[in-house]
């Protein structure tokens, strides 16, 4: 009976021993998982720099196009110079468009 009487007036006090052992238990599972959150791209993070990478190409493409044009523009009255680089232009806008998104 004093065992028990004993055990019962103690039980208050591992309360706090219980909730420290059960976060030293759960703190490797957490950690993993944040660990796993870090590594991985969520698809909202993909579908964002997936966004982002087209705007960029677009805009390259956008840029090479107007040189293009000037220089195709230049070649018109003459500029041989200019027709090679038209050309060449032309050939990195194709590679551009070639490159998996």
């Amino acid at each position: 009976m004093r065992i028990w009487f004993g055990a019962m007036l103690a039980l208050p006090l591992l309360a706090g021993c219980v909730s420290t052992v059960k976060s030293v238990v759960t703190a490797p599972v957490k950690a993993a998982g944040q660990v796993v959150d870090w590594s991985t791209t969520s698809q909202d993070e993909a579908d964002r720099n997936r966004g982002r990478a087209m705007r960029e190409r677009e805009e390259r493409l956008g840029k090479l196009s107007r040189q293009r044009d000037k220089a195709a523009e230049k070649c018109e009255r003459g500029d041989h110079e200019q027709c090679r680089r038209a050309e060449v232009l032309n050939h990195e806008i194709e590679a551009v468009m070639a490159e998996p998104m």
